[in-house]
C-alpha cells in the first residue's frame, strides 16, 4: 500500500518516526554526557569536587574514543522510532477528535493533548527508556537491546521493566503538556506573513526551541529522580529523592540540566519541525 493511500493515523506515525530517527542521531552525545553526569561521583562525600559537563564529555573521549558518546544508540533507536511515531500519531488522533478542524487549540487543550499523547507513548515505550538509560550509564554490559530485556527478565523479574514508571510519567507527560502550550501558542503568535512564507519551518524551530527550554527546566528535578531509579535496582522514587538531597543538595535535583536541556530542546524542536513539514507534504494539517 502506498504511503499516500494509508490512514492520516498510519502518516503521521510515519512521519513522528522518521522525525525522531533523525534528531536522536544528531543529539545522542548530549544524552549519554546528561545521563553520566547524574550518575557520576555516587560515592563521593558531600562537599567534594564534581565532575561538569564538558569533564565528562571528555573522559568518554578519551575512554570510549569519539564514537563512545552514541553509546546506547539501539536502544535509542529501539524506542525512538516507534516511540516517537506512536506520539505524534496518538496526539493527531487525540486532536482530531477534541479540537475543531482548522482552530489551533487552546492553551488548556494543548497541555492535555501533550500530556496524554506522551503517556500513551511513555508507558509502551517504557522497558526501553529503561534499557537505553543503563546503555548509557556505563555500568552495564549489556550486549543488545533483546539481550538486556531478558536479562532485566531474568535477574530481576518483568515487573523491573517498569522501574522509574512514576518518575518518567512525571517528567515527560508534564514536559509534552508544557512543550505544546508553548509552542502551540508562540506559532499561534507569529505574523501571517512568516507563516506563509518559505520561513515558516525556521519560525517553527524557534518556537519549539523557546517552548523545549521552557519545558526542559520544569521538568529537570524529575529526569534525575527518573535517572536514579532506573541505573540503581531496587531503588524507588521516594528513595531516590532522599539520596539525591542527601548526596548532592537542592541542586542535585538540577544535575546534568545543561545537556539535557540542549539536546532536549534541539530534538524536540526538530522532530517538531520534520513531522509539521511531513504532514503537509501529506497535505494534512499537523
Amino acid at each position: 500500500m502506498e504511503v499516500s493511500l494509508a490512514h492520516p493515523v498510519f502518516k503521521a506515525f510515519i512521519s513522528g518516526s522518521l522525525s525522531g530517527t533523525c534528531s536522536t542521531l544528531l543529539f545522542q552525545p548530549l544524552d549519554l554526557v546528561k545521563t553520566r553526569l547524574q550518575t557520576a561521583n555516587s560515592n563521593l562525600q558531600p562537599g567534594s569536587a564534581r565532575v561538569g559537563m564538558v569533564s565528562v564529555l571528555l573522559g568518554v573521549v578519551r575512554k570510549e574514543n569519539l564514537l563512545g558518546l552514541w553509546k546506547g544508540m539501539s536502544p535509542s533507536f529501539a524506542r525512538t522510532i516507534p516511540g516517537v511515531g506512536i506520539y505524534f500519531s496518538t496526539y493527531f488522533s487525540l486532536k482530531q477528535h477534541f479540537v475543531p478542524e482548522g482552530a489551533p487549540p487552546g492553551p488548556l487543550q494543548a497541555v492535555l493533548l501533550g500530556g496524554g499523547a506522551r503517556t500513551v507513548a511513555g508507558v509502551i515505550m517504557l522497558p526501553i527508556t529503561l534499557i537505553k538509560t543503563r546503555f548509557e550509564c556505563g555500568r552495564y554490559s549489556y550486549v543488545s537491546v533483546v539481550g538486556a530485556l531478558r536479562s532485566v527478565c531474568r535477574t530481576e523479574g518483568p515487573g523491573a521493566l517498569f522501574s522509574g514508571l512514576m518518575a518518567t510519567l512525571f517528567r515527560d507527560v508534564p514536559f509534552s503538556g508544557i512543550y505544546v502550550m508553548f509552542y502551540s501558542q508562540a506559532k499561534a503568535a507569529l505574523p501571517r506573513e512568516i507563516t506563509s512564507s518559505s520561513s515558516a519551518p525556521l519560525a517553527n524551530f524557534g518556537c519549539g526551541i523557546v517552548a523545549g527550554v521552557m519545558a526542559s527546566l520544569l521538568t529537570q528535578p524529575a529526569d534525575v529522580i527518573k535517572t536514579h531509579v532506573q541505573v540503581n535496582k531496587q531503588m524507588k522514587t521516594l528513595e531516590a529523592v532522599k539520596y539525591i538531597y542527601m548526596h548532592y543538595g537542592p541542586q542535585g535535583f538540577l544535575r546534568g540540566a545543561v545537556p539535557r536541556a540542549l539536546r532536549r530542546t534541539m530534538m524536540v524542536a526538530m522532530a517538531w519541525t520534520v513531522y509539521e513539514q511531513m504532514m503537509a507534504g501529506f497535505g494534512l494539517r499537523s
